[in-house]
């Protein structure tokens, strides 16, 4: 693959990824246009990896401030952000774990 082609891709991921619609078909859609074959299901994982792992380093000081605030205060207001994320991945739990049957086939 062409660097210029793997550097285009990554600026098509990092601009798509938080859009509400599909990253991946993005870079299936720019590939395409551009004439270049399809990069495959690795490449795009691998890439998408990426995103996580800037968005990882973005929220580092968040991500480890929630949990000692809702140790130091579990009822402090620097507690209610990580106890609503909480209470609001509760429903998608649920779905998951009643329909794991249907998701997984």
């Amino acid at each position: 693959m062409p660097l210029w082609f793997a550097g285009f891709l990554g600026l098509v991921q990092g601009l798509t990824e938080f859009l509400p619609v599909s990253s991946t078909a993005h870079l299936r859609i720019a590939s395409s246009l551009t004439g270049q074959p399809d990069v495959g299901a690795a490449y795009t994982a691998v890439i998408q990896l990426g995103t996580l792992a800037a968005v990882i380093a973005y929220f580092a000081k968040d991500l480890v401030a929630f949990p000692l605030a809702i140790v130091r205060d579990p009822l402090g207001p620097e507690a209610r952000l990580p106890w609503l994320i909480v209470l609001g991945s509760i429903p998608i739990v649920v779905l998951g774990l009643v329909f794991k049957s249907h998701i997984e086939t």
